[in-house]
């Protein structure tokens, strides 16, 4: 915990002369598509049982979120406890993660893996670079200081890491990072980084040679991917270890939220393929009545002229010649990351316009399915 505060901003939330709430954030990168954005990392929150239902949590993250704007972040993302609360913020949900949990021995790799080198929580370092370095795509995130990722390596249980050093001037390329104690699993690979398919296929070929002991492994899918394409009968191996202490299954969880903070920056580093759209939009940012008056950052609600395409504006004001797009700042946010299309969020989210604008916006927002790739 003390290496994780290291690398975190904080608020302290006091009753009665005591901590009773804590609110952490850490400074990162966000990739949208080919641009990258400066990144609030909403890295822990919490709240004592004595100070429950006091506001403390909303308005301590929504002033550390005005703290990290004013210094230059653009958006903001957080792993929720549950759907709901931080939209208050003007968060929006992120796409569903796929998590399977498999035999190892059932991997297809025709490939051949190198003896690897070990891997403890006194590489942290290194490991930490080679996160930085991994391949990324569309929605990674990297969070800079090291000491973050010195705590969570502290923080799996029995964790250990198998790796190889192709790297530039000898450093760690690629590698898995393993939790579990039993001797047959079920494991945990919290994480497999690499920088390209080469060694994304050696160290699911290493994956697989573990199969002689271990009976399950538990890994989420690589965002370039379908990894039930590699998998020997998945179906079989479900239903044959249903309710078993190595039940194979495949699940989905959305688990994050991210949201805009700085609305003419991302439009402004928003390229994209297609006929440009211009349309005017009211935006409704919640986390504004959670803020102290002497915020200077008041979020980003207002009346504004959007185009977007290959270049794209925003400029404050409107166009009674161009049709209106209502929205909160989450369901704006899931748009402009291709988390669904607009007239799905039209139906689900806050978010509004005529079917013209809709189907011109949809048409716009096809966008690879972003993914952090870095948990927090």
């Amino acid at each position: 915990m003390d290496h994780f505060l290291k690398g975190c901003r904080a608020i302290v939330g006091e009753l009665h002369g005591e901590a009773e709430s804590l609110v952490v954030s850490t400074e990162g990168s966000f990739r949208y598509l080919d641009q990258e954005l400066k990144l609030s990392a909403v890295t822990g929150v919490t709240t004592s049982r004595v100070a429950r239902k006091q506001g403390f949590a909303g308005k301590m993250t929504a002033q550390l979120i005005a703290e990290d704007v004013e210094e230059g972040a653009e958006v903001a993302a957080l792993g929720m406890f549950e759907q709901g609360y931080y939209n208050k913020l003007g968060f929006g949900t992120g796409p569903y993660e796929n998590i399977l949990s498999f035999d190892p021995a059932d991997l297809q790799i025709d490939a051949k893996f190198r003896v690897p080198k070990r891997l403890t929580n006194k590489d942290w370092k290194i490991i930490h670079q080679a996160m930085r370095n991994r391949k990324k795509g569309h929605g990674a995130v990297d969070l800079f200081p090291a000491v973050i990722t010195r705590a969570e390596l502290g923080w799996t249980d029995g964790g250990s890491g198998l790796g190889y050093f192709d790297g530039k001037d000898g450093s760690l390329s690629h590698f898995i990072w393993i939790s579990g104690e039993k001797e047959h699993g079920p494991y945990e690979i919290k994480m497999l980084i690499y920088q390209n398919h080469e060694q994304l296929k050696e160290l699911l070929a290493l994956i697989k040679s573990l199969g002689d002991a271990i009976r399950l492994v538990s890994i989420f899918e690589p965002a370039d991917i379908q990894l039930q394409d590699l998998i020997k009968q998945p179906f079989k191996g479900r239903m044959q270890s249903k309710r078993s202490p190595y039940e194979q299954k495949h699940w989905s969880e959305a688990f994050w939220q991210l949201r805009i903070c700085d609305l003419k920056s991302c439009i402004s580093k928003t390229h994209l393929v297609g006929e440009p759209v211009s349309f005017n939009l009211e935006l409704h940012d919640p986390i504004e009545s959670k803020l102290d008056k002497s915020s200077a950052w008041r979020g980003i609600g207002g009346k504004y002229v959007v185009s977007l395409g290959p270049t794209s504006s925003v400029k404050n004001g409107a166009n009674k010649n161009l049709p209106l797009l209502k929205a909160s700042v989450g369901a704006f946010s899931r748009m402009w990351l291709g988390v669904k299309p607009a007239s799905g969020l039209a139906f689900t989210d806050e978010l509004e316009g005529p079917e013209d604008l809709l189907k011109d916006l949809d048409r716009l927002f096809r966008l690879p399915k972003v993914q952090l790739g870095w948990e927090f």
